[in-house]
């Protein structure tokens, strides 16, 4: 196929993100004049291979961003590796919150919400973790009823369920869950926890984990992987959508909703109630699972902790802790700015 590069969009740890527009006849007709194209330089494009493969699995998921292809060309006498996308021409969920200047629609949300969840079932029961759910991720696209609709994309940290691998901490802090910080396990649970973090965050238009200016990496993965302390839940949420949120925020991952059963939930069915109407007072819902009782207690939170001490060290494996140590730094990010967010290779 031929095609001409664009101007950059995006741009990750090793590769980056331009338009691409096709040129001249190509016998693929059905391709779009305008594309995405992810490059990476050949030496480094293990993980963009990686993730073509995860794509061509997925290809039948309409939540999934579209792979187009792929192809080899030298620039600059330099040799790269290109995948082709569907472009996204309204940009992540993480623009669309910018451009509000604030908190998105309930209603949007749900929507959106609805969307993503459809397509980390796809993900999941194809047998893959995406490792890496953040607005950040999640593309915007028109509808052809003039509507907005959402897809996954950016599965440079997915992985297959089940398969363990030396890399420690993957991920973005913000986003990630209590077990990859504590037990370095990346499975399904971990992409619902990013999702909880992605709806709150939508709702109240910033991070669902209250931070301080200048705290650290270190600070919020502690906070994170063996505090009791969970993610904020929006006060303006409508009852159902706390209930959705509390469901996502469970410490123990083998207690957490699953995609399936969370895609049955009021919050998200599609007969979505008026949000006045979802706003009253209801009686408490039916337990979905057998971990779904008020009555329930994790007893393994108890061995967490705020903070560090030489009393606490016995409760949590030394090898988390040193994990964590690794990201002490004198560098101070600023939070208010997704741009400034790291994300953990």
């Amino acid at each position: 196929m031929e095609w001409k590069r664009g101007k950059s969009v995006g741009r990750g740890s090793f590769c980056s993100v331009n338009l691409a527009f096709r040129a001249g006849d190509c016998s693929l007709g059905e391709l779009p004049q305008l594309m995405a194209v992810k490059s990476s330089a050949v030496s480094e494009c293990s993980s963009l291979q990686r993730e073509r493969e995860i794509l061509a699995h997925l290809r039948d998921c309409p939540e999934i961003v579209r792979c187009l292809g792929d192809d080899y060309t030298i620039e600059n006498s330099r040799q790269f590796y290109n995948v082709f996308l569907e472009y996204a021409s309204r940009g992540t969920l993480a623009d669309l919150l910018k451009k509000s200047g604030g908190a998105l629609p309930e209603l949007d949300v749900r929507c959106y919400t609805r969307s993503i969840l459809r397509g980390l079932r796809c993900i999941h029961e194809s047998g893959f973790v995406h490792c890496d759910i953040k607005l950040q991720n999640i593309l915007v696209y028109s509808a052809p009823d003039d509507s907005d609709d959402v897809k996954i994309a950016d599965f440079g940290l997915a992985k297959k369920a089940g398969e363990v691998e030396k890399m420690n901490l993957r991920g973005t802090p913000l986003y990630m869950s209590p077990e990859s910080i504590a037990y370095n396990e990346h499975e399904a649970p971990g992409d619902v926890w990013s999702l909880g973090c992605a709806v709150a965050e939508m709702m109240m238009g910033r991070p669902a984990w209250k931070r301080r200016a200048d705290t650290d990496i270190s600070a919020l993965l502690y906070r994170i992987g063996f505090g009791e302390e969970l993610p904020e839940i929006p006060e303006e949420m409508s009852e159902q959508g706390k209930d959705f949120l509390r469901k996502c925020f469970v410490k123990d991952s083998s207690n957490r909703w699953t995609v399936e059963m969370l895609l049955n939930h009021p919050f998200v069915a599609d007969d979505i109630v008026s949000l006045p109407q979802a706003n009253k007072p209801s009686p408490s819902p039916s337990p979905r699972s057998a971990f779904d009782f008020p009555e329930w207690r994790n007893s393994t939170q108890s061995s967490l902790s705020n903070s560090i001490s030489c009393d606490q060290e016995q409760s949590v494996r030394p090898d988390s802790i040193d994990r964590i140590r690794q990201f002490v730094s004198q560098r101070r990010p600023n939070w208010e700015s997704s741009d400034s967010w790291i994300t953990v290779r």
